[in-house]
């Protein structure tokens, strides 16, 4: 049983999928929330009208056609009975599955490090409805900005803040920023200058993953294409218009993308486990020594990397290759085969930056401006599971060249059916 749908999940499972292709007799179950999996790298050219809603996501259903999957909720997990405690549908209809092998692969949750207002307020960007949600948080700025009527409160419809200088915060400000400042000329009563655009990071320059060449020459770019960063500073209270931050700057605003920080799933606080800040302690087979056929890799888990004498770090790139493994691992101990230990260095990270510009590290080499952004969407095309998937994104692309950025507003909420009766309509002004 696989508890989770995301990289390493998925691609557990897939590997699972050839499994048994090969008449392997296994009966082999994800369970996932979402029917689809999620191809998060390109969440932010979603929420910035760059791709279609559908393109980044695949149906379960069609990636897996022997794997039995379980759309529903995990609700506990019972390591010594070893049964899985699942809900689904709409009344929560209630399952208690057992297994000979458990794979964890629960990935992570925002961590919001109890900051007054804070989780009550803050967008995230790690899930397909946030997505959406912050396409039509700008969208709904910007036509509520540009009635006459709105002249007086402009600022906490058109001032946006990022909270977090890593991967996620950098791509999302850098995509929002392009959206924005393309989609102001169809507003006439909003100038490009009343936008102000905030990137805030604790460190001293931002991401710190690629070094600080990369980092120092992506800052330099993104403050070119006008956007306002806060170096060395953090996020101390929010409220329903202002963002306070530890330099002292108070920002009137409605909208904070927060992207600073995860948690592990809290489901792991429930299980005996051994544990290091909140994820599970595993040996280089992925496997957890206390408690055999139990498997935690991904965001969930602590893997040894030997090489550095600390942990691997818990990026996609990790855990899709770590679910791979888990699966042959898995294979070999129902053969009776030795286990093999996980080996692997980051090849390369990449990052997009805004106006078809980018910031690479392939390989230890150092890549930066258009080069750097085509090899990013180059490379992610092609990890982008599914031919047909891979099509509909290399079109949105295409036409986002030849075409100016969709400023559709989806309404989420079921609408009102309309009053009896007539109603007098107020006279005009």
């Amino acid at each position: 049983m696989i508890l989770g749908g995301g990289f390493g999940g998925m691609y557990a499972a897939l590997e699972f999928e050839r499994a048994l292709t090969r008449g392997v007799d296994l009966d082999v179950t994800l369970v996932n929330r979402d029917n689809f999996f999620l191809f998060t790298p390109m969440l932010h050219e979603v929420a910035a009208s760059d791709l279609d809603i559908t393109n980044i996501v695949s149906p379960i259903r069609k990636l897996l056609r022997r794997v039995t999957f379980f759309h529903g909720d995990i609700e506990t997990v019972d390591l010594v009975q070893k049964r899985v405690g699942l809900s689904h549908g709409h009344e929560q209809h209630c399952h208690a599955l057992p297994y000979d092998h458990l794979v964890l692969a629960l990935g992570s949750t925002t961590n919001f490090f109890d900051i007054p207002g804070l989780a009550d307020r803050a967008l995230t960007m790690k899930s397909l409805s946030d997505a959406i949600f912050l396409r039509n948080r700008l969208i709904e700025n910007l036509e509520e900005a540009d009635f006459e009527c709105a002249a007086s409160f402009h600022a906490p419809l058109l001032n946006f803040v990022v909270a977090g200088g890593g991967f996620a915060g950098v791509e999302t400000i850098a995509a929002m920023n392009d959206f924005l400042r393309e989609a102001v000329r169809y507003f006439p009563h909003i100038r490009e200058e009343m936008l102000r655009i905030i990137l805030v990071h604790s460190g001293k320059v931002i991401l710190p993953e690629l070094g600080e060449e990369l980092g120092t020459y992506a800052q330099r770019k993104l403050i070119e294409n006008k956007v306002e960063i806060h170096s060395n500073c953090k996020v101390t209270a929010v409220t329903d218009h202002t963002v306070t931050l530890s330099d002292g700057t108070t920002v009137t605003t409605n909208t904070l993308v927060w992207t600073a920080g995860i948690s592990p799933h809290p489901l792991l606080d429930t299980l005996p486990c051994p544990k290091s800040k909140g994820r599970i302690l595993v040996n280089e087979c992925l496997e957890i020594l206390e408690w055999p056929g139990v498997w935690a890799f991904g965001d969930c888990a602590l893997v040894p990397d030997p090489h550095t004498e600390t942990f691997h770090p818990p990026t996609a790139q990790h855990a899709l290759r770590e679910g791979k493994l888990a699966a042959r691992n898995i294979l070999a101990t129902v053969r009776g085969e030795q286990l093999k230990p996980f080996r692997y260095s980051t090849i390369g990270l990449l990052a997009p930056i805004g106006k078809r510009t980018g910031v690479a590290n392939i390989l230890g080499v150092n890549f930066s401006g258009f080069m750097a952004w085509w090899l990013w969407r180059t490379i992610y095309l092609m990890k982008l599971p599914r031919f047909e998937k891979k099509v509909l994104v290399a079109l949105d692309w295409t036409l986002d060249v030849l075409f100016s950025k969709d400023m559709v507003h989806f309404r989420t909420t079921r609408p009102h059916p309309p009053k009896a009766g007539k109603e007098e309509l107020p006279k005009p002004t």
